[in-house]
């Protein structure tokens, strides 16, 4: 079919509706950086290739180390005079910029769409959840500053380094209680994507009146001041292992609280099952924005009797999965498509992607499915050279890849899946356990006591038996075991215990995955 880009969400649309919107954030120029409560032209301006179809678009201004510590001063500053406002002023200014975020719903998520390839669908839901996550805590934070206080905002503002794929519903919802609870925040926009709309939605977020900073820069740059700088309160990251290891080393010795999401490999088990319909409408919905979340399922760990059904259910799945681009339409009278994803997030990714997938079958693994690009995506008419194309990923699983494979105990963060075949429960146990923790698992019996009892043994923070399990927000807690986190649980109450301190906050021992200790609530 020739597919056209729907009229009305071309990039330069869409970047001008951003400066309509908000004239203080963005201009002809480009992006600013918001500091000291103003919207500054500082920092060394970029392109940013968008994912979608490989062209050039305005890209964020990178600040120095220097500028960085700067806006790091400032929040401090910041924190002192917002820690004194009233609960209910702070409800009131976060409820103005949440109802400015809702009114400009849409272009927050085209935006999304734009910068790191998220469906339509996706890309409003990343918003929604956002929107609705925290006024839920504008109905809780009252009584969530009473449990275990009365509870009183942090010594100094709280740090946000988080990942590209959810910049709505995880960094700026985040940021939103951070502040809510009584604190200033800082947060630096990923250097992936992401940017355009964290800057909108802080606009908006100024605008009420919050006190909020937002720099761009490269972490290895700006990782100093937003981890070690003097005056912060507390460090909220989400990311990758390897950096996650960095920071947590570098806060070893100050004793700040820090909340460290971190890569896991999760992975699913299916131990005498039967109930393969309800597992195929969980595959369907795994491959949701390329499986590029850290709640993801990429690994799937199968008794081996069981091989020839799992195989009927999951081929189907796989082979009807829709991807392309996520603003190709046949008339502009059509709804943007119903897609599972679009592109990843960059064209290195899926070139690393593929490496890993031919690693993989070189090494012994057997290929179950591999789908084709051009043949199974779908592109505008335009999108005619690779270049265009570079960044898009058809599903593709491989069987039994050796131990050695580089992805054996890591996730791959986009939708190339594995499979382990297994005969006894010790081994069901050891290949669902091999990545030193994760943040979600799930296993398929139809046994409830064998659940019960494998459940104990997982080394993930959430198990769902017969479902998969998502990171949550509101009354849900979220953390994880080994490797996949460091320091505070958040959620619900914990979330706002992490990002205040009681009475007693020398002796206070908070829910989490700490060295020295491991206290873990009800999941």
């Amino acid at each position: 079919m020739a597919l056209k880009l729907k009229r009305g969400t071309e990039w330069d649309t869409t970047w001008e509706r951003c400066v309509h919107a908000a004239p203080e954030a963005f201009d002809s120029e480009g992006i600013r950086n918001l500091v000291d409560g103003e919207w500054r032209k500082i920092g060394q301006a970029r392109d940013h290739v968008t994912p979608v179809d490989g062209s050039l678009i305005q890209g964020p201004p990178l600040v120095t180390h220097d500028e960085a510590v700067d806006a790091v001063a400032h929040a401090v500053k910041a924190h002192a005079a917002w820690a004194k406002v009233p609960l209910d002023e702070r409800c009131a200014r976060v409820s103005e910029a949440l109802d400015a975020i809702e009114a400009e719903r849409d272009l927050l998520a085209l935006l999304l769409v734009w910068e790191i390839g998220k469906p339509w669908r996706l890309a409003g839901a990343d918003v929604d959840r956002c929107i609705d996550g925290v006024r839920w805590y504008l109905g809780q934070i009252a009584r969530q500053l009473k449990v275990a206080g009365p509870r009183k905002p942090l010594p100094g503002p709280v740090s946000n380094i988080a990942s590209w794929n959810y910049p709505m519903s995880v960094q700026v919802h985040a940021e939103l209680v951070q502040a809510l609870a009584g604190n200033a925040v800082i947060a630096k926009t990923p250097s992936q994507g992401g940017f355009h709309c964290l800057t909108l939605a802080h606009a908006f977020m100024a605008r009420a009146g919050l006190p909020v900073t937002l720099v761009s820069g490269q972490g290895r740059e700006l990782g100093d001041a937003l981890i070690r700088g003097d005056g912060i309160g507390a460090l909220a990251f989400v990311g990758g292992r390897a950096n996650g290891r960095l920071a947590a080393t570098s806060l070893a010795d100050t004793g700040r609280r820090h909340m460290l999401e971190q890569e896991g490999l999760n992975t699913w088990g299916v131990w005498d099952f039967t109930q393969w319909d309800v597992l195929a409408a969980h595959l369907r919905k795994g491959f949701e924005y390329g499986k590029q979340r850290c709640t993801a399922y990429p690994r799937y760990v199968v008794q081996r009797k069981l091989f020839d059904e799992f195989l009927a259910t999951y081929l189907p799945v796989v082979g009807d999965v829709r991807f392309g681009h996520p603003l190709g339409v046949e008339s502009d009278h059509d709804a943007l498509p119903e897609l599972d994803f679009g592109p990843v997030i960059h064209a290195t990714k899926a070139a690393d992607l593929a490496v890993r997938l031919d690693e993989a079958v070189s090494g012994g693994g057997i290929p179950l499915y591999r789908g084709d690009r051009d043949r199974d995506g779908r592109f505008l008419a335009t999108q005619t050279g690779d270049a265009s194309r570079a960044a898009y990923v058809p599903p593709a699983c491989v069987l039994a890849p050796a131990s050695s494979w580089s992805l054996h105990h890591s996730e791959p963060f986009g939708p190339l899946d594995s499979v382990v075949v297994v005969d006894t429960e010790s081994e069901l146990l050891a290949a669902m356990n091999a990545s030193n923790g994760a943040l979600v698992a799930s296993v398929a019996p139809d046994d409830l006591a064998f659940a019960a009892r494998v459940t104990e043994e997982l080394a993930a923070f959430k198990v769902g038996v017969n479902r998969p399990r998502s990171r949550g927000d509101r009354e849900e807690v979220f953390g994880g075991k080994g490797a996949s986190w460091k320091g505070s649980f958040v959620g619900g109450d914990l979330l706002v215990q992490a990002v205040t301190v009681g009475a007693d906050a020398g002796d206070e021992r908070l829910f989490g995955n700490f060295p020295s200790y491991s206290l873990y609530p009800s999941t």
